[in-house]
Protein backbone atom coordinates (compact mmCIF):
# COMPACT_ATOMS: atom_id res chain seq x y z
CA UNK A 1 0.00 0.00 0.00
CA UNK A 2 2.86 2.81 1.04
CA UNK A 3 5.75 3.22 -1.98
CA UNK A 4 9.21 2.46 -1.01
CA UNK A 5 11.45 5.11 -2.29
CA UNK A 6 15.34 5.66 -1.96
CA UNK A 7 16.90 8.79 -0.67
CA UNK A 8 18.96 8.88 -4.70
CA UNK A 9 15.80 8.57 -6.55
CA UNK A 10 13.20 11.27 -4.82
CA UNK A 11 12.39 13.31 -7.86
CA UNK A 12 9.08 10.87 -8.62
CA UNK A 13 7.81 11.08 -5.40
CA UNK A 14 8.44 14.89 -5.14
CA UNK A 15 6.58 15.21 -8.27
CA UNK A 16 3.87 13.44 -6.59
CA UNK A 17 3.75 15.69 -3.49
CA UNK A 18 3.48 18.89 -5.72
CA UNK A 19 0.48 18.00 -6.76
CA UNK A 20 -1.08 18.38 -3.54
CA UNK A 21 -0.71 22.52 -3.82
CA UNK A 22 -2.10 22.43 -7.37
CA UNK A 23 -5.11 25.07 -7.36
CA UNK A 24 -8.29 23.66 -9.31
CA UNK A 25 -9.13 26.99 -10.98
CA UNK A 26 -12.73 26.61 -11.72
CA UNK A 27 -13.45 25.82 -7.87
CA UNK A 28 -11.51 29.26 -7.60
CA UNK A 29 -13.71 30.87 -9.33
CA UNK A 30 -16.71 29.24 -7.90
CA UNK A 31 -15.38 30.98 -4.26
CA UNK A 32 -14.83 34.45 -6.12
CA UNK A 33 -18.42 34.28 -7.55
CA UNK A 34 -19.53 33.40 -3.42
CA UNK A 35 -17.44 36.13 -1.98
CA UNK A 36 -18.66 38.91 -4.59
CA UNK A 37 -22.33 37.51 -3.38
CA UNK A 38 -21.27 38.13 0.00
CA UNK A 39 -20.13 41.50 -0.84
CA UNK A 40 -23.45 42.50 -2.70
CA UNK A 41 -26.21 40.91 -0.64
CA UNK A 42 -25.28 40.26 2.70
CA UNK A 43 -27.05 38.51 5.55
CA UNK A 44 -30.03 37.35 2.59
CA UNK A 45 -27.19 35.66 0.66
CA UNK A 46 -25.84 34.31 4.18
CA UNK A 47 -29.35 33.11 5.23
CA UNK A 48 -29.93 31.26 1.65
CA UNK A 49 -26.35 29.27 1.83
CA UNK A 50 -26.76 28.25 5.35
CA UNK A 51 -30.32 27.26 4.80
CA UNK A 52 -29.00 24.90 1.23
CA UNK A 53 -25.87 23.51 3.16
CA UNK A 54 -26.20 23.43 6.81
CA UNK A 55 -30.15 24.07 8.37
CA UNK A 56 -33.02 24.29 6.14
CA UNK A 57 -34.83 25.89 8.94
CA UNK A 58 -31.90 28.97 9.61
CA UNK A 59 -32.70 32.27 9.92
CA UNK A 60 -30.52 35.11 9.87
CA UNK A 61 -32.31 36.66 13.10
CA UNK A 62 -30.61 33.38 15.32
CA UNK A 63 -27.09 34.10 13.31
CA UNK A 64 -25.55 34.91 16.79
CA UNK A 65 -25.24 32.74 19.89
CA UNK A 66 -26.98 34.52 22.94
CA UNK A 67 -24.27 35.08 25.82
CA UNK A 68 -26.80 32.97 28.07
CA UNK A 69 -26.53 30.02 25.44
CA UNK A 70 -22.43 29.98 25.58
CA UNK A 71 -22.58 30.13 29.68
CA UNK A 72 -25.14 27.39 30.13
CA UNK A 73 -23.13 24.90 27.88
CA UNK A 74 -20.92 24.42 30.81
CA UNK A 75 -23.90 22.31 32.43
CA UNK A 76 -23.87 20.01 29.41
CA UNK A 77 -20.46 18.56 29.05
CA UNK A 78 -18.87 16.45 31.95
CA UNK A 79 -17.03 18.05 34.53
CA UNK A 80 -13.82 16.01 33.72
CA UNK A 81 -14.00 17.00 30.47
CA UNK A 82 -13.88 20.78 31.59
CA UNK A 83 -11.03 20.27 33.58
CA UNK A 84 -9.31 18.81 30.60
CA UNK A 85 -9.83 21.91 28.82
CA UNK A 86 -8.90 23.88 31.77
CA UNK A 87 -5.86 22.27 31.44
CA UNK A 88 -5.55 22.36 28.26
CA UNK A 89 -5.77 26.18 28.08
CA UNK A 90 -3.86 26.85 30.52
CA UNK A 91 -0.62 24.95 28.73
CA UNK A 92 -1.01 27.39 25.76
CA UNK A 93 -0.89 30.10 27.87
CA UNK A 94 1.80 29.31 29.31
CA UNK A 95 3.48 28.93 26.21
CA UNK A 96 2.70 31.87 24.08
CA UNK A 97 2.93 34.02 27.29
CA UNK A 98 6.84 33.50 26.22
CA UNK A 99 6.10 35.35 22.65
CA UNK A 100 4.70 38.54 23.87
CA UNK A 101 6.44 41.97 22.54
CA UNK A 102 6.90 45.53 24.57
CA UNK A 103 7.41 48.54 21.96
CA UNK A 104 11.07 49.92 22.22
CA UNK A 105 12.90 53.04 21.94
CA UNK A 106 16.22 53.63 21.49
CA UNK A 107 18.37 57.05 21.71
CA UNK A 108 21.07 57.12 19.19
CA UNK A 109 23.12 59.59 20.34
CA UNK A 110 21.34 63.03 20.71
CA UNK A 111 19.72 63.91 17.57
CA UNK A 112 18.10 60.98 16.21
CA UNK A 113 15.69 58.26 18.39
CA UNK A 114 14.70 55.09 16.66
CA UNK A 115 12.42 53.08 17.59
CA UNK A 116 8.86 50.39 17.16
CA UNK A 117 5.33 50.45 18.24
CA UNK A 118 4.20 47.34 19.07
CA UNK A 119 0.12 47.51 18.70
CA UNK A 120 -2.76 44.57 18.59
CA UNK A 121 -4.88 43.84 15.74
CA UNK A 122 -8.27 45.60 17.12
CA UNK A 123 -10.58 43.42 15.43
CA UNK A 124 -10.03 39.34 14.60
CA UNK A 125 -12.76 36.46 12.93
CA UNK A 126 -11.96 33.35 14.11
CA UNK A 127 -13.17 30.48 11.90
CA UNK A 128 -14.01 27.16 13.59
CA UNK A 129 -14.67 23.97 11.00
CA UNK A 130 -18.33 22.43 11.82
CA UNK A 131 -16.90 18.91 11.65
CA UNK A 132 -19.47 16.73 10.44
CA UNK A 133 -22.07 18.85 11.38
CA UNK A 134 -21.04 19.57 14.95
CA UNK A 135 -20.73 15.97 15.48
CA UNK A 136 -16.40 15.92 16.11
CA UNK A 137 -16.35 19.87 17.44
CA UNK A 138 -13.05 21.31 16.32
CA UNK A 139 -12.37 22.51 20.17
CA UNK A 140 -7.88 22.60 19.79
CA UNK A 141 -8.87 24.92 16.72
CA UNK A 142 -10.70 27.20 19.05
CA UNK A 143 -8.24 27.39 22.01
CA UNK A 144 -5.21 27.54 19.55
CA UNK A 145 -6.47 30.79 17.20
CA UNK A 146 -7.77 32.59 20.34
CA UNK A 147 -5.14 31.85 23.18
CA UNK A 148 -2.48 33.64 21.13
CA UNK A 149 -4.99 36.62 20.02
CA UNK A 150 -5.78 37.52 23.67
CA UNK A 151 -2.24 37.31 24.47
CA UNK A 152 -1.22 40.08 21.97
CA UNK A 153 -4.30 42.04 23.23
CA UNK A 154 -6.96 42.01 20.85
CA UNK A 155 -9.85 44.09 22.18
CA UNK A 156 -12.08 42.02 19.72
CA UNK A 157 -12.40 38.68 18.48
CA UNK A 158 -15.31 37.12 16.71
CA UNK A 159 -16.02 33.47 16.30
CA UNK A 160 -18.10 31.98 13.35
CA UNK A 161 -18.36 28.05 13.14
CA UNK A 162 -21.31 26.34 11.11
CA UNK A 163 -24.97 25.51 12.64
CA UNK A 164 -26.23 21.69 12.76
CA UNK A 165 -28.88 20.59 11.01
CA UNK A 166 -30.69 21.44 13.87
CA UNK A 167 -29.18 24.95 13.86
CA UNK A 168 -27.53 24.05 16.97
CA UNK A 169 -23.76 24.59 18.03
CA UNK A 170 -21.58 21.71 19.73
CA UNK A 171 -21.91 22.88 23.10
CA UNK A 172 -18.28 21.95 23.44
CA UNK A 173 -17.49 24.39 21.17
CA UNK A 174 -19.21 26.80 23.21
CA UNK A 175 -18.12 25.74 26.30
CA UNK A 176 -14.66 26.21 25.39
CA UNK A 177 -15.69 29.78 24.48
CA UNK A 178 -16.97 30.55 27.44
CA UNK A 179 -13.67 29.51 29.29
CA UNK A 180 -11.78 31.63 26.74
CA UNK A 181 -14.25 34.90 27.45
CA UNK A 182 -15.34 34.67 23.93
CA UNK A 183 -18.79 35.71 23.41
CA UNK A 184 -19.26 36.90 19.88
CA UNK A 185 -20.10 33.33 18.12
CA UNK A 186 -22.11 33.30 14.85
CA UNK A 187 -23.42 30.52 13.21
CA UNK A 188 -22.51 30.82 9.62
CA UNK A 189 -19.71 28.74 8.06
CA UNK A 190 -17.83 27.77 4.57
CA UNK A 191 -16.76 30.48 2.37
CA UNK A 192 -19.81 32.55 2.74
CA UNK A 193 -18.55 33.22 6.44
CA UNK A 194 -15.06 34.28 5.64
CA UNK A 195 -16.39 36.65 2.84
CA UNK A 196 -18.82 38.02 5.63
CA UNK A 197 -15.83 38.49 7.87
CA UNK A 198 -13.78 39.94 5.15
CA UNK A 199 -16.53 42.65 3.54
CA UNK A 200 -18.77 42.69 6.87
CA UNK A 201 -22.54 42.57 6.98
CA UNK A 202 -25.92 44.02 8.26
CA UNK A 203 -25.58 40.99 11.27
CA UNK A 204 -21.53 40.24 10.70
CA UNK A 205 -19.01 43.26 11.51
CA UNK A 206 -15.63 43.34 9.09
CA UNK A 207 -12.71 42.18 10.80
CA UNK A 208 -8.94 43.42 10.33
CA UNK A 209 -7.71 39.61 9.97
CA UNK A 210 -9.24 35.99 9.65
CA UNK A 211 -7.50 32.89 10.98
CA UNK A 212 -8.23 29.54 11.50
CA UNK A 213 -8.50 26.13 9.20
CA UNK A 214 -11.45 25.20 6.92
CA UNK A 215 -12.23 23.01 4.09
CA UNK A 216 -10.85 23.98 0.54
CA UNK A 217 -13.62 26.41 0.03
CA UNK A 218 -12.37 28.30 3.19
CA UNK A 219 -8.70 28.33 1.88
CA UNK A 220 -9.69 29.54 -1.38
CA UNK A 221 -11.62 31.99 -0.09
CA UNK A 222 -8.72 33.00 2.50
CA UNK A 223 -6.55 32.98 -0.53
CA UNK A 224 -8.63 35.35 -2.65
CA UNK A 225 -9.07 37.93 0.33
CA UNK A 226 -5.67 38.44 0.77
CA UNK A 227 -4.66 41.89 0.45
CA UNK A 228 -8.56 43.06 1.82
CA UNK A 229 -7.75 41.56 5.49
CA UNK A 230 -5.15 40.08 6.89
CA UNK A 231 -4.64 36.42 7.08
CA UNK A 232 -3.06 33.78 9.43
CA UNK A 233 -1.70 31.85 6.45
CA UNK A 234 -2.94 29.32 3.72
CA UNK A 235 -2.61 25.86 5.24
CA UNK A 236 -3.13 22.74 3.17
CA UNK A 237 -3.57 19.24 3.95
CA UNK A 238 -1.77 17.57 7.28
CA UNK A 239 1.49 15.92 6.94
CA UNK A 240 3.82 14.29 9.03
CA UNK A 241 7.55 12.89 8.63
CA UNK A 242 9.16 10.29 11.53
CA UNK A 243 13.07 10.03 11.23
CA UNK A 244 13.66 6.92 12.98
CA UNK A 245 17.41 4.55 13.12
CA UNK A 246 17.05 0.87 14.25
CA UNK A 247 16.23 1.75 17.63
CA UNK A 248 12.42 2.90 17.04
CA UNK A 249 9.51 1.18 17.85
CA UNK A 250 7.56 0.55 14.66
CA UNK A 251 4.13 0.01 16.48
CA UNK A 252 4.76 3.61 17.67
CA UNK A 253 5.81 4.75 14.09
CA UNK A 254 2.48 3.60 12.75
CA UNK A 255 0.14 5.08 15.40
CA UNK A 256 1.92 8.09 14.50
CA UNK A 257 1.58 7.82 10.58
CA UNK A 258 -1.80 6.64 10.96
CA UNK A 259 -2.95 9.42 12.94
CA UNK A 260 -2.15 12.22 9.91
CA UNK A 261 -3.92 10.20 7.45
CA UNK A 262 -6.57 9.72 9.32
CA UNK A 263 -7.13 13.46 8.64
CA UNK A 264 -8.23 13.51 5.16
CA UNK A 265 -7.20 11.75 1.93
CA UNK A 266 -4.94 14.38 0.50
CA UNK A 267 -3.13 14.34 4.38
CA UNK A 268 0.34 12.85 3.83
CA UNK A 269 2.36 10.51 5.91
CA UNK A 270 6.57 10.09 5.38
CA UNK A 271 8.96 7.50 7.18
CA UNK A 272 12.60 8.88 6.36
CA UNK A 273 14.67 5.48 7.99
CA UNK A 274 18.15 3.74 8.20
CA UNK A 275 17.09 0.52 8.73
CA UNK A 276 14.99 -2.17 6.24
CA UNK A 277 13.78 -4.33 8.93
CA UNK A 278 12.28 -1.17 11.04
CA UNK A 279 10.19 -0.30 7.30
CA UNK A 280 8.69 -3.85 6.89
CA UNK A 281 7.98 -4.20 10.76
CA UNK A 282 6.17 -0.45 10.73
CA UNK A 283 4.09 -1.70 7.04
CA UNK A 284 3.24 -4.33 9.38
CA UNK A 285 1.88 -2.38 12.14
CA UNK A 286 -0.07 -0.13 9.74
CA UNK A 287 -1.94 -3.18 8.59
CA UNK A 288 -3.00 -4.12 12.18
CA UNK A 289 -3.76 -0.71 13.16
CA UNK A 290 -5.85 0.28 10.33
CA UNK A 291 -8.28 -2.08 10.87
CA UNK A 292 -8.81 -0.86 14.89
CA UNK A 293 -9.64 2.44 12.89
CA UNK A 294 -13.47 4.31 12.41
CA UNK A 295 -11.71 6.60 9.54
CA UNK A 296 -9.88 3.55 7.96
CA UNK A 297 -11.20 4.24 4.58
CA UNK A 298 -9.71 8.18 4.51
CA UNK A 299 -6.48 6.75 6.29
CA UNK A 300 -5.85 3.95 3.65
CA UNK A 301 -6.31 6.02 0.94
CA UNK A 302 -4.12 9.06 1.97
CA UNK A 303 -1.36 5.97 2.75
CA UNK A 304 -1.62 4.61 -0.98
CA UNK A 305 -2.21 8.16 -2.66
CA UNK A 306 0.88 10.17 -0.49
CA UNK A 307 2.23 8.11 1.73
CA UNK A 308 5.86 6.94 1.40
CA UNK A 309 8.87 5.07 3.08
CA UNK A 310 12.18 6.57 2.18
CA UNK A 311 15.20 4.44 2.89
CA UNK A 312 18.76 6.22 3.75
CA UNK A 313 21.86 5.32 4.34
CA UNK A 314 22.65 7.42 7.84
CA UNK A 315 20.61 10.29 9.65
CA UNK A 316 22.83 12.76 8.02
CA UNK A 317 20.68 11.80 4.77
CA UNK A 318 17.75 11.74 6.70
CA UNK A 319 17.91 15.26 8.11
CA UNK A 320 19.01 16.51 4.70
CA UNK A 321 15.82 14.90 3.03
CA UNK A 322 13.55 16.20 5.83
CA UNK A 323 14.66 20.11 5.53
CA UNK A 324 14.05 19.53 1.62
CA UNK A 325 10.61 18.50 2.47
CA UNK A 326 9.80 21.01 5.04
CA UNK A 327 6.96 18.88 7.24
CA UNK A 328 4.30 20.62 9.13
CA UNK A 329 5.25 18.32 11.78
CA UNK A 330 8.46 16.58 12.14
CA UNK A 331 9.43 13.74 14.90
CA UNK A 332 12.37 12.29 15.62
CA UNK A 333 12.38 8.63 17.00
CA UNK A 334 16.04 8.18 16.93
CA UNK A 335 18.85 7.41 19.80
CA UNK A 336 19.68 10.41 21.08
CA UNK A 337 17.46 13.16 19.62
CA UNK A 338 19.03 16.51 20.97
CA UNK A 339 22.19 15.63 18.84
CA UNK A 340 19.62 16.33 15.56
CA UNK A 341 18.44 19.62 17.01
CA UNK A 342 20.93 21.81 15.32
CA UNK A 343 20.26 20.14 11.94
CA UNK A 344 16.90 20.51 11.09
CA UNK A 345 16.20 23.78 9.49
CA UNK A 346 12.60 23.31 8.27
CA UNK A 347 9.63 21.99 9.80
CA UNK A 348 6.72 23.78 11.40
CA UNK A 349 6.76 21.47 14.85
CA UNK A 350 9.30 19.37 16.18
CA UNK A 351 8.67 15.96 18.37
CA UNK A 352 11.74 14.89 19.77
CA UNK A 353 11.91 11.42 21.05
CA UNK A 354 9.50 8.27 21.04
CA UNK A 355 7.51 9.49 23.80
CA UNK A 356 6.81 13.16 22.16
CA UNK A 357 4.06 11.83 19.03
CA UNK A 358 2.15 15.01 17.36
CA UNK A 359 -1.32 14.72 19.28
CA UNK A 360 0.84 15.98 22.05
CA UNK A 361 0.97 19.08 20.44
CA UNK A 362 -2.34 19.33 18.58
CA UNK A 363 -3.99 19.30 21.80
CA UNK A 364 -2.57 19.56 25.37
CA UNK A 365 1.60 20.35 25.47
CA UNK A 366 1.00 24.34 24.87
CA UNK A 367 2.63 25.03 21.19
CA UNK A 368 0.47 26.31 18.87
CA UNK A 369 -0.69 23.61 16.18
CA UNK A 370 -1.07 26.21 13.32
CA UNK A 371 1.61 25.30 11.11
CA UNK A 372 2.97 25.65 7.89
CA UNK A 373 2.43 22.99 5.70
CA UNK A 374 3.36 21.38 2.15
CA UNK A 375 6.76 22.67 2.44
CA UNK A 376 6.27 26.17 3.65
CA UNK A 377 8.18 26.05 6.61
CA UNK A 378 11.11 26.41 4.39
CA UNK A 379 10.00 30.63 4.58
CA UNK A 380 7.30 30.64 6.95
CA UNK A 381 6.29 29.93 10.62
CA UNK A 382 3.42 28.86 12.49
CA UNK A 383 0.89 31.12 14.65
CA UNK A 384 2.20 32.84 17.06
CA UNK A 385 1.37 36.25 19.02
CA UNK A 386 3.46 37.81 17.23
CA UNK A 387 0.57 37.21 14.07
CA UNK A 388 -1.41 39.24 15.95
CA UNK A 389 0.49 42.02 16.37
CA UNK A 390 1.80 45.19 14.24
CA UNK A 391 4.73 46.97 14.02
CA UNK A 392 4.95 50.48 13.63
CA UNK A 393 8.62 51.70 13.27
CA UNK A 394 9.42 55.09 14.66
CA UNK A 395 11.97 57.70 13.91
CA UNK A 396 12.84 61.25 15.72
CA UNK A 397 15.34 63.41 14.24
CA UNK A 398 17.03 66.95 15.94
CA UNK A 399 17.83 70.16 13.47
CA UNK A 400 20.62 69.32 13.85
CA UNK A 401 20.82 65.77 12.65
CA UNK A 402 18.87 66.40 9.59
CA UNK A 403 21.14 69.81 8.52
CA UNK A 404 23.87 67.10 8.80
CA UNK A 405 22.48 64.70 6.58
CA UNK A 406 20.63 66.34 3.75
CA UNK A 407 22.65 66.90 1.69
CA UNK A 408 23.41 63.12 1.60
CA UNK A 409 19.47 62.08 1.79
CA UNK A 410 18.73 64.50 -1.57
CA UNK A 411 22.07 62.90 -3.17
CA UNK A 412 20.57 59.27 -2.66
CA UNK A 413 16.77 60.82 -3.61
CA UNK A 414 18.12 62.26 -7.37
CA UNK A 415 19.61 59.03 -7.73
CA UNK A 416 16.41 57.58 -8.08
CA UNK A 417 15.06 60.27 -9.91
CA UNK A 418 13.11 61.85 -7.20
CA UNK A 419 13.26 65.42 -6.74
CA UNK A 420 10.70 66.14 -4.19
CA UNK A 421 12.21 63.75 -1.98
CA UNK A 422 15.55 65.47 -2.38
CA UNK A 423 14.19 69.06 -1.98
CA UNK A 424 12.00 67.70 1.25
CA UNK A 425 14.91 67.38 3.09
CA UNK A 426 16.46 70.26 1.61
CA UNK A 427 14.46 73.20 2.73
CA UNK A 428 14.85 72.31 6.31
CA UNK A 429 18.83 73.10 6.09
CA UNK A 430 18.22 76.63 4.68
Amino acid sequence: MIKIYHYTDLASFKEILKKRKTTNIELEEEVRQILLKVRENGDKYLEEMTQKFDCANFSIKNIKVPKQEIEDSLKKIPEGDIDILKEAIANVKKFHEYQKQKSWLEPQGDSLILGQLITPIEKVGLYVPGGKGGSTPLISTLIMNAVPAKIAGVERILVVTPPSESGDINPYILATANLLNLYEIYKIGSAWAIGALAYGTESIPKVDMIVGPGNIYVTIAKKLLIGNTGIDMIAGPSEIIVIADEFARPDFIAADLLSQAEHDEMACSILITTSNKLANEVKKQINIQLNQLKRKKIAQKSLKTWGGFIMVPDLEKAIEVANDLAPEHLEVHVQNPWEIIPKIKNAGCVFLGEYAPEPVGDYFAGPNHVLPTTATAKFSSGLSVETFYKKTNLIWTSKKYIRKNSAKIARLARLEGLDAHAKSAEIRNK
